[in-house]
């Protein structure tokens, strides 16, 4: 199993390392604050998931990146490049408490956070659903909660489809980057929020 980091501690990276040490899976979680401010979230979740800092959790095979839209350049400031590690963006170009759509210039917001991290295999994930639905159980109605993907690069899509399976949910890929990312972009894509789920 590759190693995985993760940048951002807020609703959406704590929800993911919840459901990642529910399945015993190993992590480190990174801040702005520092290890030290996660010691009380990391006894919560248990032993599989570690503070560590920004460099330690970009260091991983799979980073998720989840930080407000606006502190995303400086969350990622400084550190090296990927060198074809994977990179889940799970950001939405909107932020608390307005919710008001940052400017992208025509862009999708997965291309404005490909720019972030150089080198990066990056794959929209883990966005599209409120934080509880991430940590609650992946089983639902007797099937399996539906996770949406979006990426260019199939061996990455390969990776995070695996641990959206591991997991325990039902990952749909919705094909590149761009196109697939804005069906699942907040706002103005039609998929968020959606609860579905695959039976059979």
């Amino acid at each position: 199993m590759s190693t995985i980091g993760i940048i951002g501690a807020g609703a959406i990276g704590s929800a993911f390392a919840r459901a990642l040490a529910g399945k015993g899976l190993k992590a480190i979680i990174a801040n702005s604050r520092g290890p030290e401010s996660l010691a009380e979230l990391a006894r919560e979740l248990g032993p599989s998931i570690t503070p560590g800092t920004r460099g330690q959790a970009a260091a991983q095979d799979i980073v998720l990146v989840a930080v407000n839209w606006t502190k995303l350049p400086s969350a990622l400031a400084g550190l090296p490049d990927f060198g074809g590690r994977i990179v889940i963006d799970t950001n939405n170009p909107i932020e608390p408490p307005t919710f008001a759509p940052a400017e992208l210039h025509g862009r999708s917001s997965s291309e404005v956070f490909a720019d972030l991290v150089p080198g990066a295999r990056v794959v929209k994930a883990f966005n599209h659903l409120p934080a509880h639905l991430l940590s609650d159980d992946p089983l639902a109605e007797g099937g399996h909660r539906v996770l949406f993907f979006a990426g260019d690069d199939a061996s990455a899509k390969l990776a995070v489809s695996g641990l959206i399976e591991q997991l325990g949910f039902f990952g749909i890929d919705l094909g590149p980057l761009v196109g697939g990312g804005k069906l699942i972009q907040i706002p103005g894509g039609p998929l968020p929020v959606f609860n579905l789920v695959k039976f059979g």
